[in-house]
């Protein structure tokens, strides 16, 4: 079997932790290791959750280096790799791959608000000049784009190096639709913590999860149960962490989620770059509620 074809179940899409403006590199590599020890499937660095937004391009292509460096080999890692530039995409693509990463995530571009037939051109581009396993990554929550199922299924056939969609619109409906219309061997995952359980009954193979961060044993002990057909096993974990999964959103992403790993000890400091700013007293204290509520602390 290959990477590949491993990719499914609790993905975490992992925080980049910063200490005094810098990556954290030590905490990193700690933050890995747990993730491997608490059964995490995959590994997602610079993601939206890793801030890769507010990362220079040397400080992103450390992040993926490090993170293949450390897991090395154990589990599949799948390097954020998208941007709203067809070739700053290409460029840090082209990065992942070289590096030895196992695929790429790759966004929509978000602000310039490309048409269904920009969105195609800009993966088929990727596809081209990379050869690279690529994951697609919807979210039109951020973009202000939404890849239609009609165009993820025009890139699934169209090229062998798109083998999956990251589907975080939220919508069940879109999410059949993309597995409808997709050849039976892509791999759909969900892209939000709360739709993961039900993405899986409709037929995707995992999630890409914010909540993994936090309690990585539960999510990928319900990725698990589904798996092995232990369907009330599943569904029991799902409302379990469901209070989580709102509360991680209490404010923008990774913003909560570094909260409650600096309250956990697995961070040192919840530092976020700006724009992003630390949690407000008022929202932190309804986080620690839902914690508590939960297990975690």
């Amino acid at each position: 079997m290959s990477k590949i074809d491993k990719i499914g179940g609790a993905i975490v899409a992992i925080i980049t932790p910063f200490k005094d403006g810098k990556v954290d590199e030590e905490t990193l590599k700690n933050l890995i290791e747990w993730h491997i020890e608490s059964g995490t499937h995959c590994i997602v660095p610079c993601g939206t959750t890793g801030e890769s937004a507010t990362l220079s391009h040397d400080e992103h292509k450390r992040v993926v280096e490090l993170t293949i460096e450390t897991v090395n080999g154990r589990v599949p890692v799948i390097a954020g790799t998208g941007s709203n530039s067809t070739s700053e995409t290409i460029m840090l693509t082209k990065h992942a791959k070289d590096a030895g990463a196992d695929a790429a995530l790759v966004i929509t571009p978000y602000y310039n608000k490309p048409t269904q037939e920009g969105l195609y051109q800009h993966f088929m581009k990727v596809a081209d000049e990379c050869k690279f396993p690529m994951v697609l990554y919807n979210v039109p929550g951020r973009t202000s784009v939404n890849m239609l199922p009609e165009t993820v299924a025009r890139c699934a056939k169209d090229s062998e190096y798109v083998i999956a969609i990251k589907e975080a619109t939220g919508s069940l409906n879109q999410v059949s639709q993309v597995i409808l219309q997709c050849p039976d061997d892509f791999i759909v995952l969900s892209g939000d913590d709360f739709t993961a359980f039900p993405t899986m009954a409709v037929g995707g193979k995992g999630v890409i999860s914010v909540c993994s961060n936090v309690m990585p044993t539960e999510m990928a002990e319900m990725m698990n149960a589904w798996n092995s057909g232990n369907i009330s096993k599943a569904k029991e974990l799902h409302y379990k962490l469901f209070p989580l999964f709102g509360a991680l959103f209490y404010e923008t992403n990774p913003v909560p989620a570094k909260t409650a790993l600096a309250m956990m000890g697995k961070i040192p400091s919840d530092e976020v770059r700006l724009p992003l700013a630390p949690m407000s007293q008022a929202n932190k204290e309804k986080l620690t509620q839902v914690m508590k509520s939960v297990g975690v602390i």
